[in-house]
């Protein structure tokens, strides 16, 4: 036992039962307890992973935005992964968040899950090695890091309830997988899902212990996902630690009795306060304990924490050179720590951001209000351990950057919290490019811009552009750079840029923002947020930036939710105006009540009822220049949640003439960009889609713009597939996914070829939905039966013999390669890591980079496998005509398979083909290594 392992057990010795329990609920929504008679501050939780939005949702407290979890898939490169990880993690320290809950780990099982921009891959291969990357990113300065949500919490219908019934092989082969990765890469956080898997909820899963804990050596804190604790007893002897939100849970005095009875053994309740410990140590938030207590102060462990629940803050009501390798990834952390996964160079954080004279190395855990570190140019309140050795730790640093924080800022702190800024809105910017995918090119792509004098940009997407998926992970930018923004920009005023809107496209009206709105108060862009009694008096008023209210203060007495705002119209015509919520709601215009009636709350999904709530809309004609005065109102009742949304679209143009205008402009320009993409309700947490259809007649615009203009571009902005009939009309077709706040200005540089889309398909892509293998997502009696066992995502369709539109790992660059020569061993041992080398080369006119991947066909025999699996992968890069080989570590691991006889892995011996190419089916190269038994 170390020295502070001696030290936790000495402090979990002194907790009461009483005490150690009220540790395992937070304290808040956000927060844990803190026991400060101990040294145990509170630790911080936030949602992830687009972005780290901090213990509230207000616009007035904006993010970094980063490209959705499917775009970060789409880079297969662990190092940028990593980066865009220290992004997170000094977005934390600005916001005084300990853990992120970040990364989503679950598959891409059917494209028709409505969560898939939230995680990585339909791939486990893949998804591991990049969720590995962003903890190691993220935990290298002492965040934590959390992997969500274990396990086969892969889509979002009945998520709640739904019964997960799969095979332990199929889990160990497929879901496990990455979660196992997170673990060796050191992860100190997993979230349990709402599901359940084979009977059992997941908070109270056997699974938890086996293999989470034991076998794999998980040393952290496994939380519940917010809500899912229902039934105390069963996950108290299970391996859930921590019950989140708080104050109140299913566990507290009933845990107490349930030890005392003896239902629960006190043994578990030690464990996972222990757990806590750890994490609160590896986070820095143990601290030393105060080392004299006032006189007459309660000095027992806990005394602090007794406090009525009313005290608590307020929360909602739930809720290179020539031969490249993959070999020299930095090192994982080990399974068994929470210590920093490694030393690296403030991955993520752009180079200079930690150079102010004043930083401060922090080498362990500081106590919360200790001297402020210099880092990122301004001051933080907490300094915090678990920063590798000579390694500047993040925290937060002011007002200066991206807009947050109090207090007086000086011109060296504010000088280098711009040059963050500016550097962290660079790497957001490459990180747009790297992910992008070009589907399908016909030589139009890079446009040249010396050779354009119009440029036509069409689509509703171009100005409102879909940045992030909807749902918990949300945050609010400071600001978005639009497609048109960044062509604007990028071209310059040599280049006449026209913009067409085209058709609806059947999107929800948008929340009110300050440019459509002001508030009638102070006649500032926004609206005006009141608190009314039940007799209408006003209790608070404020002013905000926006119509979308998920958090309206908490005041007693408070009855009634009032938004209300000046709009000022800029079309004539019926105006959609709407309000979301639950409950009694009512809108009024120019004091005529235009909605009002009782909507009653139909699910209990927190993501619907706290932040995506239905919105019900009524047309009103309204006059161009002509402001308005629209006040909604929405009752507080108990069980309907607190988020109030009001939205507000012009008129819904006459689609024959959208259409026709965007052809005339294509047809007058020298190139036409049309971007296309889904809507908030199309992918969202909460729901499953239904199709794969653009929304409105998207597809009838494509249509309509390649037929008047050969030199179209069309940009897909969605967080997963859809179908793209059109595909073979366009001149080149762009997978921008949602690309976080920078997409217009990195898809500007895929455009005009300032960089090359580095993307590849993480992703299989249906020409049509009625083609995909596995779709289903709706549970019978409960149930979601996966039959299709280890055969998803490409595996599925190599199965079943089906050619998809496009294949998992597809992505073109600007240049073209030619595979030469593929190297394996001869023979190996069952259990041994082998080395593939492919040789290629650049065959076209650019220097560029090349995903080489590299996949396994198993022997032949009555073992089940699949057609074939990816196995490893890595880039290359060359200049025109240059020869290169890609070096690929593959390890003893990717040739096993789980026995469930024996419930152990097994090697089976016999040939096994090596195929290696660009994409799950373009593999040209392929050779066979005879594996032999072990020993």
């Amino acid at each position: 036992m170390t020295d502070d392992e001696a030290e936790r057990e000495r402090l979990l010795g002194k907790l009461t039962l009483r005490e150690k329990v009220r540790l395992l609920t937070g304290a808040t929504t956000w927060r844990t307890r803190a026991e400060p008679a101990m040294g145990l501050r509170e630790m911080v939780l936030s949602d992830g992973p687009a972005g780290v939005r901090g213990q509230s949702w207000d616009e007035r407290d904006p993010s970094l935005l980063l490209p959705s979890a499917s775009a970060i898939g789409a880079l297969w490169d662990e190092r940028f992964v990593e980066r865009l990880g220290g992004l997170l993690a000094a977005e934390a320290r600005r916001k005084d968040v300990d853990v992120v809950l970040a990364p989503t780990l679950n598959l891409h099982r059917t494209p028709l899950g409505g969560r898939h921009f939230e995680c990585f891959s339909e791939d486990p291969e893949l998804t591991g090695r990049t969720g590995a990357a962003l903890i190691r990113g993220i935990q290298a300065y002492g965040v934590a890091a959390t992997a969500k949500h274990y396990v086969a919490n892969d889509s979002e219908t009945d998520r709640l309830t739904v019964d997960v019934r799969v095979s332990e092989r199929v889990l160990r082969e497929v879901y496990l997988a990455p979660f196992e990765a997170a673990v060796e890469a050191g992860v100190r956080v997993v979230m349990a899902g709402y599901n359940g898997v084979n009977g059992t909820t997941m908070n109270a899963s056997p699974l938890l212990t086996d293999p989470l804990k034991r076998e794999w050596g998980f040393a952290g804190v496994v939380v519940s996902d917010w809500g899912a604790l229902r039934d105390g007893d069963p996950a108290g002897c299970a391996g859930l630690d921590l019950a989140m939100p708080g104050p109140d849970s299913p566990w507290g005095a009933a845990l107490v009795r349930a030890v005392e009875d003896g239902r629960v053994p006190v043994s578990a309740v030690d464990d996972k306060v222990r757990r806590l410990l750890t994490l609160a140590a590896a986070s820095g938030a143990l601290e030393e304990p105060p080392v004299r207590a006032a006189a007459g102060a309660d000095t027992s462990v806990g005394a602090d924490a007794r406090v009525d629940a009313s005290e608590e803050a307020a929360r909602p009501e739930d809720a290179d050179s020539h031969t490249h390798t993959d070999a020299d990834a930095p090192a994982r952390g080990g399974p068994g720590t929470l210590g920093p996964a490694g030393a690296h160079s403030a991955p993520g954080v752009p180079a200079g951001a930690y150079a102010d004279a004043g930083t401060r190395t922090a080498t362990g855990p500081g106590p919360r209000g200790a001297a402020p570190d210099r880092v990122l140019g301004t001051s933080g309140p907490r300094a915090r351990a678990g920063a590798a050795e000579g390694a500047a730790a993040p925290t937060r640093h002011g007002a200066a950057f991206i807009g947050g924080g109090d207090g007086d800022v000086d011109a060296e702190t504010a000088s280098a919290a711009e040059g963050f800024d500016r550097d962290a809105r660079d790497l957001l910017r490459r990180a747009v490019a790297a992910s992008a995918v070009l589907l399908h090119n016909r030589y139009v792509l890079p446009l040249d811009p010396a050779r354009l004098r119009t440029v036509a940009v069409i689509g509703a997407h171009a100005v409102l552009p879909r940045t992030q998926g909807g749902g918990s992970a949300g945050v609010f930018p400071r600001h978005v750079v639009t497609p048109l923004d960044g062509i604007r920009a990028a071209l310059g005023d040599g280049t006449r840029v026209v913009h067409v809107p085209g058709p609806s496209t059947d999107a929800p009206p948008p929340p009110l923002a300050p440019d459509l709105c002001s508030d009638p108060t102070t006649d500032t862009p926004g609206v005006r947020l009141r608190l009314l009694d039940a007799s209408g008096n006003e209790l608070h008023s404020e002013h905000r930036l926006s119509g979308r209210q998920l958090e309206p203060p908490e005041l007693p007495g408070a009855h009634t939710v009032e938004i209300t705002a000046l709009l000022l119209p800029g079309t004539t015509g019926p105006w959609t105006i709407g309000v979301g919520g639950f409950g009694r709601m009512s809108v009024t215009v120019d004091e005529h009540v235009v909605l009002d009636g009782e909507f009653a709350r139909e699910t209990d999904d927190p993501a619907v009822v706290h932040v995506n709530p239905p919105v019900h809309c009524v047309r009103v004609p309204l006059t161009s220049g002509h402001a308005v005065r629209v006040t909604a109102r929405r009752e507080l009742a108990p069980g309907t949640g607190r988020a109030t949304v009001v939205t507000a679209a012009p008129p819904r143009p006459d689609d024959r003439a959208a259409l026709a205008e965007a052809a005339v402009a294509a047809r007058r320009a020298d190139a036409a960009i049309v971007v296309v993409g889904t809507t908030e309700h199309g992918e969202s947490e909460g729901y499953d889609r239904t199709d794969l259809r653009l929304g409105g007649r998207q597809d009838d615009l494509v249509r309509a713009v390649t037929a008047a203009n050969p030199h179209t571009v069309v940009v897909v902005n969605s967080g997963g597939p859809v179908e793209l009939p059109w595909r073979a009309q366009a001149g080149a077709v762009l997978l921008t996914w949602f690309p976080g706040q920078e997409g217009g200005a990195g898809l500007a540089d895929v455009l005009f070829g300032h960089a090359e889309p580095g993307g590849r398909l993480p992703t299989t892509w249906a020409a049509t939905l009625a083609d995909a293998p596995v779709t289903r997502t709706e549970p019978a009696d409960g149930r979601l039966d996966y039959n299709e066992g280890l055969h998803i995502g490409y595996r599925a369709w190599a199965r079943h013999h089906r050619t998809p539109a496009y294949w998992f790992g597809h992505g073109l660059g600007y240049t073209t390669w030619a595979y030469e020569a593929l190297d394996v061993p001869d023979g190996l041992v069952a259990g041994e890591s082998f080395t593939v080398r492919i040789g290629l080369r650049n065959t076209g006119g650019r220097p560029g980079r090349e995903v080489v991947q590299v996949y396994l066909a198993g022997p032949p025999g009555p073992l089940e496998r699949p057609e074939r699996w990816l196995a490893g992968y890595t880039a290359v890069h060359a200049a025109p005509g240059e020869r290169t080989t890609a070096v690929v570590r593959i390890p003893g691991r990717a040739l096993r398979h789980w026995d469930e006889d024996e419930h152990a892995w097994r090697t089976r011996p016999g040939p096994y083909r090596v195929l290696a190419g660009r994409s799950a089916g373009s593999l040209p190269l392929t050779a066979v290594t005879l594996v032999r038994a072990s020993g």
